[in-house]
């Protein structure tokens, strides 16, 4: 801050330029980073120790008045609102706030494919909310006799699309999270996918019957249709809970498989049995008069 200052003051650089040295420069890995790791890289193979002894002597140097603070007066706070309006001047500060959010969302989302730094931290984050959202909602001696009701949610305000209703792709998130629910509930926990076992989604029937606005409650159950060794089918009715209004239909054909193999393979015997237990009742259920049906013919005349 006091370097930039100087820097400004004496015509050195802009503020854009000073900006544009952090961000496209140490700004990059501070962001991943921080300070001692960055050294440490720096440093190469000879290590933290050869990085550091270097600035051994460089201590005792005189400081520079780069060290000091100018004078803060009036000709320079206008020479820096003036370079502050040409760099940004043509965004609102909500655009900037909004860029600002967009381009850290994007950095996080990053830095969590490779598990580091704050990417790290939104892993384990998102990870205690799947726990979270995935239990509890099942009581602890469920009645198989009817449809289950494995997952609540609501209608959250980035979900609206310019219709103000939940969009697409938002109904879709809703029904993954619920037969994530419903693959919690049969055994397939974090456990047992460290084992190198999961289940796949190879079809998918989504049918949109009731549109819903932002901050409404959600609630879905779910049917199972049937199952053999490697496969389940399953049926989930996404309700509106004060009316209980049918808002959306998923259908789903679901696959057991060996991730280590990348190949289909049977259930594990915790999944087998509590899908049988299921079926064992849900096969007496009714099924949906939708179920199976693919979309409308339509001909034109």
């Amino acid at each position: 801050w006091r370097e930039g200052l100087w820097l400004i003051r004496d015509d050195v650089a802009t503020t854009e330029e000073l900006d544009d040295a952090i961000r496209y420069g140490f700004g990059l890995r501070w962001a991943q980073m921080g300070l001692f790791e960055t050294y440490r890289v720096a440093g190469g193979e000879a290590g933290m120790r050869h990085f550091i002894s270097q600035f051994g002597p460089t201590l005792s140097w005189p400081w520079t008045k780069l060290t000091d603070v100018p004078e803060l007066n009036e000709e320079l706070i206008e020479k820096i609102v003036t370079q502050s309006d040409a760099q940004s001047g043509m965004h609102s500060i909500r655009e900037l706030e909004r860029i600002r959010d967009d381009n850290l969302v994007a950095i996080m989302q990053g830095l969590k494919l490779h598990d580091w730094g704050a990417g790290a931290l939104l892993k384990e984050y998102e990870e205690r909310l799947y726990e979270k959202a995935h239990s509890g909602i099942v009581a602890s001696d469920p009645d198989f006799s009817e449809p289950l009701r494995l997952h609540d949610s609501q209608v959250r305000p980035d979900w609206l699309d310019y219709n103000g209703h939940m969009t697409e792709s938002r109904y879709l998130q809703v029904f993954g999270d619920t037969t994530d629910a419903f693959l919690n509930f049969i055994g397939m926990d974090e456990n047992y996918r460290k084992q190198g076992f999961s289940v796949y989604t190879v079809e998918t029937h989504i049918r949109h019957v009731c549109e819903v606005a932002g901050g409404e409650p959600l609630s879905v159950k779910s049917q199972l249709l049937g199952f053999d060794e490697k496969r389940f089918r399953i049926v989930h009715e996404m309700f509106h809970p004060p009316s209980g209004d049918v808002l959306a239909t998923a259908e789903h054909m679901l696959l057991h498989v060996n991730t280590n193999k990348g190949k289909a393979c049977p259930f594990g015997k915790i999944l087998y049995e509590k899908l049988a237990e299921i079926w064992n009742e849900h096969q007496n259920l009714d099924i949906p008069d939708y179920a199976g049906k693919g979309f409308q013919e339509l001909n034109k005349k």
